[in-house]
């Protein structure tokens, strides 16, 4: 073989190799993220609408150039029960080298899987579990950008007995709430805040009930509720139940004057196409919906035109937003360490990291904790009036005023 032919040859073998043995900020290898989410099973479809968020996310950032000049990948993992969060995020971490892992929506399945996660010394960015527990555990690696459950309670209890108690004209000890949950951390989170506050704001709680979200008849949770005569449920559901509940409620001539979602089930454009007029009336405590004023949520516009150019359709929750939301905090930061992982470099710098309220497309701000909650994260009120979830309270980002129209009578 001819001497220029043989370098030839030796520069073809080596060049590819130095560059592959390059750190992979000094090329353009994607910056990987692992995103755990519940795509199959009874979590799937609130599971699935909040990757869809967290994806366009993506897609936009990665228009824009990326992170740190990086494009950013993915690795999504179905998670559709607690073991296979533990086990998926087990397998990112040890077999695929991730170094980040996003998720969950549901407070189980992020429980389950930020454990793993802040034992491996790994970062978790949770951006839709609400449990308050996600980030009280202690762990230094584990962040949430959403509100936690306490803040519902609040909410929810704040506009019992402010407005709805001055339109039925009751004091706070005259007025009636019972509490249903489904029984998992989600709505057991929910219930021990609801019921402090409840106290703190001088209301008896009537009942509490708890019950399995998948269970094919609720007629005894409605049964139970005819008995104790509530003014005002407050209800904890996933998507199937809080239909179910709807439609036995109608079936059993439920009377009550308003009830209060606590997101899931209640925040899905399915639940009125499920119940029709029945939904009417019926309010929900929740991340921002796309029925509020845009002024306070800038980019949610932009946001609501991808994800119909996307998936072929309006989005089904605000649960697609938050995660959008959630999923640009984490770029943001991580664009500060230039893409660095290392979970000390990342928590110094979310720690650093602020954001005004009103500037993201969910109104939220940003500042973390000293336990990696969002302590400017918000929750706001809304309404199913003629099928669409609109935001009535309070006035900054309302868009319509609040009715107390009997919900399930139509």
């Amino acid at each position: 073989m001819k001497r220029s032919a043989m370098v030839v040859l030796m520069m073809a073998l080596v060049i590819p190799a130095l560059f592959a043995a390059l750190p992979a900020e000094a090329g353009q290898a994607p910056l990987k993220i692992g995103a755990l989410y519940p795509i199959t099973g009874s979590l799937a479809l609130l599971g699935e609408e909040s990757w869809r968020g967290a994806e366009i996310a993506r897609q936009f950032r990665n228009q824009k150039g990326g992170v740190a000049g990086r494009q950013v990948e993915f690795l999504r993992a179905d998670v559709p029960d607690v073991n296979a969060a533990k086990s998926e995020a087990e397998r990112l971490i040890s077999r695929e080298s991730m170094k980040t892992l996003i998720g969950t929506y549901s407070s189980s399945l992020s429980l389950g899987a930020s454990e793993v996660s802040a034992r491996a010394g790994i970062t978790y960015f949770e951006l839709g579990g609400i449990s308050d527990q996600i980030t009280e555990r202690g762990y230094k690696t584990i962040f949430r950008t959403c509100p936690k459950a306490q803040q519902f309670s609040k909410s929810q209890m704040a506009f019992s007995r402010d407005w709805i108690g001055a339109q039925l004209k009751k004091k706070p000890a005259e007025l009636r709430v019972s509490l249903i949950h489904e029984d998992s951390a989600y709505g057991s989170s929910i219930a021990r805040n609801l019921e402090a506050e409840a106290k703190a704001a001088g209301v008896p709680l009537t009942s509490v009930i708890p019950y399995d979200s998948k269970a094919i008849d609720l007629s005894s949770v409605i049964l139970r509720l005819k008995n104790d005569k509530p003014d005002v449920v407050v209800a904890v559901s996933y998507a199937n139940d809080a239909i179910l509940i709807g439609r036995q409620a109608k079936e059993l001539g439920l009377d009550i004057k308003a009830i209060i979602g606590t997101g899931g089930g209640h925040s899905l454009s399915g639940f009125a196409e499920a119940l029709g007029p029945g939904s009417d009336g019926v309010f929900n405590v929740d991340f921002t919906q796309f029925e509020v004023n845009t002024k306070f949520t800038p980019g949610l516009t932009d946001f609501v035109a991808a994800y119909k150019k996307a998936f072929n359709g309006p989005p089904r929750s605000g649960h697609s937003l938050t995660n959008f939301m959630g999923a640009n905090v984490l770029f943001d930061i991580l664009e500060k360490t230039k893409g660095d992982q290392d979970a000390a470099k990342f928590r110094a710098a979310a720690l650093a990291h602020e954001a005004k309220p009103g500037t993201s497309a969910t109104g939220w701000g940003v500042k973390f904790a000293e336990n990696g909650q969002n302590v400017l994260a918000e929750t706001f009120l809304m309404q199913w009036q003629n099928k669409k979830l609109v935001t009535v309270w309070p006035e900054g980002p309302a868009v319509a005023k609040p009715t107390l129209t009997r919900p399930f009578s139509k």
